[in-house]
């Protein structure tokens, strides 16, 4: 037993060498001590939205340091256990060997996080379930899912909001009315890397407690998975001084009447996309730029809430919740089968499926 430790201590150490060297441990080291200097300056936080920008992503790397920091920790307890393992000493054995299976885990949990890459995958999501064929069934599945979903958040340490609802006309034996449809967010850190996966029709085939008769049914919903994106606060809202071509000119009326002797006039370009703004209404030009970069802020933001819009509409699915379009069956009769279509990963153990354990699945998937 002891022989089969070391090996295994052996193989996780090489692991874990390997990982540092994929996660770039002594770069980030290097950038989180950069990033921490510069929050410490007051120059920075006259940019808020950099400052909190800059702030939450030093926070990332904490978050990142601190797991490897855990995983070495974890390996030269485990070294020193089995150094101190004797033949009459089994309890100390399967310590060591659970701490070892503890470590191979947040090894496994890191390496899965660097495979997501996307764009915002480490936003958080916003999950959608939609009743689709199956009638009130159908109903009571986005029930069950919504459950199921809100579950693997709860294991993950995510909070979860019901944001929009809409229930169906029956009432179930807990007094409450199924859903119909159900939005949630998922708030935590890759919530959208890890369930983006889920996006698809999932199908589900049992005896309906709806039937008299007691007849096999199946039912449908569709799965829909949205980053959350951040709010623009225009409060917060700051234009790099950089990025900004500022021009002055005498400001006058119609045909060159009143003319000003002094260039009150403002023009704004923001380089990056070309926008330009103007103001020749005030008497100052203090107060003509004042109110260009008013303008200019509102038709950027503008700007960006239009592509966060297009960017959103472009990650819709785009498939109806019924039969031929689903990536998952979950049959609890005549036998029970999770089965999902595109890995032909499957289990037996439907309830604990249900009950949020889909790790398997959407690792699987990543």
């Amino acid at each position: 037993m002891i022989n089969e430790l070391t090996k295994e201590l052996n193989n996780l150490k090489e692991t874990a060498k390997n990982l540092a060297v994929k996660l770039g441990i002594e770069g980030i080291k290097k950038h989180l001590n950069e990033l921490e200097a510069e929050l410490g300056t007051q120059n920075l936080w006259k940019n808020r939205q950099l400052a909190e920008q800059k702030n939450k992503e030093a926070g990332q790397l904490r978050d990142i340091l601190e797991f490897y920091e855990e995983i070495e920790k974890g390996l030269q307890n485990a070294e020193e256990k089995i150094s101190q393992i004797s033949l009459d000493n089994p309890e100390l054995e399967k310590e060591t060997e659970k701490d070892l299976k503890l470590i191979s885990n947040k090894i496994k949990k890191i390496e899965i996080k660097q495979m997501m890459s996307g764009k915002y995958d480490k936003q958080s999501a916003i999950i959608s379930i939609f009743s689709g064929a199956g009638g009130d069934d159908a109903q009571d599945w986005v029930s069950m899912l919504y459950e199921m979903y809100r579950k693997f958040c709860e294991h993950r340490g995510w909070r979860t909001k019901v944001v929009d609802e809409s229930r169906g006309e029956y009432q179930s034996k807990t007094g409450r009315h199924p859903l119909k449809n159900i939005t949630i967010e998922a708030k935590g850190d890759y919530a959208y890397g890890f369930l983006k996966k889920e996006i698809g029709v999932h199908r589900l085939v049992r005896i309906s407690p709806f039937s008299p008769e007691k007849k096999r049914h199946t039912s449908f919903a569709l799965v829909e998975v949205l980053p959350e994106l951040p709010e623009i606060d225009e409060s917060k809202f700051e234009i790099p001084s950089d990025d900004l071509r500022i021009e002055f000119s005498r400001a006058g009326g119609p045909g060159g009447q009143n003319v000003n002797k002094v260039e009150t006039a403002v023009r704004i370009v923001h380089l990056p996309t070309n926008i330009a703004v103007s103001s020749r209404v005030e008497r100052s030009q203090a107060q003509n730029r004042e109110r260009a970069m008013k303008i200019l802020k509102s038709k950027l933001i503008k700007l960006m809430e239009d592509t966060k819009s297009k960017e959103l509409s472009q990650l819709r699915v785009k498939i109806k919740p019924e039969w031929g379009n689903q990536i998952r069956s979950y049959v609890l009769n005549p036998y029970k089968l999770v089965k999902d279509h595109r890995t032909n990963i499957e289990t037996s153990q439907v309830d604990d499926v249900l009950d949020g354990n889909i790790d398997m699945f959407i690792e699987s998937e990543i």
